[in-house]
């Protein structure tokens, strides 16, 4: 059976802090299995591009393997931080599930592994 594509939710839950005009964002995947599937597929590069409308000035990445989890740090998206953004989430607590819906490609033998209705 092929790889089917669904959203990053279904492989993993997050959470979003921030610092000045820094946010970071932490995915952890639901299960173990899971991990090596996200740390292929959640590049620097992939968060970059899925955050272009941000125009993120750097991403970085850390894994926590440990964890089964990596941390994102996105520099300069949050249009001045707190203090200075005109916009209505200034903590960029919204961008976990921006991330979140980023579509992934999970094998068949990984299907079972994952939250929400089966497809």
């Amino acid at each position: 059976m092929p790889a089917i594509t669904v959203p990053l939710y279904r492989a993993a839950h997050g959470r979003t802090g921030d610092k000045g005009n820094r946010s970071n964002i932490s995915v952890i995947a639901w299960h173990a299995d899971l991990y090596p599937l996200l740390v292929a597929q959640l590049t620097i590069e992939a968060v970059a591009r899925h955050f272009a409308c941000r125009q993120p000035q750097d991403v970085q990445r850390y894994l926590l393997p440990r964890l089964q989890a990596m941390n994102f740090v996105l520099d300069a998206v949050l249009d001045g931080g707190v203090n200075d953004a005109l916009n209505l989430d200034a903590h960029g607590k919204s961008l976990s599930f921006w991330l979140l819906d980023l579509p992934i490609s999970v094998p068949h033998s990984l299907q079972p592994l994952l939250a929400g209705p089966d497809l």
